[in-house]
């Protein structure tokens, strides 16, 4: 079920993490939408799995470096 405030929650969590707005805007909409899998396209299935990876990425190098600095 689809809902305004997880697609705003998403967007902001990519976009913390350094996910272009544009792409975070369109992978927080899938993601809020709670399709499953099999009734996305491949264009959106693809688009998530590529934000998703980035925003992993930028997260545990943020938390890499956060826990580095906070042993200083």
């Amino acid at each position: 079920m689809y809902s305004k405030e997880k697609e705003e929650f998403f967007h902001t969590e990519l976009v913390k993490y350094g996910v272009d707005d544009q792409r975070a805007t369109q992978v927080a909409h899938i993601l809020a939408s709670g399709k499953p899998d099999e009734l996305l396209s491949e264009k959106e299935i693809q688009i998530a799995e590529e934000v998703c990876r980035e925003w992993l990425r930028q997260y545990k190098r943020y938390k890499h470096a956060y826990f580095k600095f906070k042993r200083i």
